[in-house]
């Protein structure tokens, strides 16, 4: 567990295992998410663009605009 010490302005320091984790750096923004038990997440607002390499497996399947179409409308969309 990484514990931080609030200073007199309100602020903390991020641990750099846990910065180092999200890939967060000088000057990169983080949002604060609260559960209904009061949990805080912290969140990068934003990565470089190459940060996202590799995050989604690339499909071994074709799906055609036609199937994606007939997909909707079974579950009951409107086109």
């Amino acid at each position: 567990m990484a514990t931080s010490t609030v200073t007199a302005k309100g602020q903390v320091t991020i641990p750099k295992h846990i910065r180092k984790l999200l890939r967060i750096d000088r000057g990169s923004r983080v949002e604060f998410l609260v559960d209904k038990t009061g949990a805080v997440s912290i969140l990068p607002v934003a990565s470089d663009v190459t940060a996202l390499k590799g995050m989604i497996v690339k499909s071994e399947k074709y799906v055609s605009i036609e199937d994606m179409n007939d997909a909707v409308q079974e579950q009951g969309g409107k086109l």
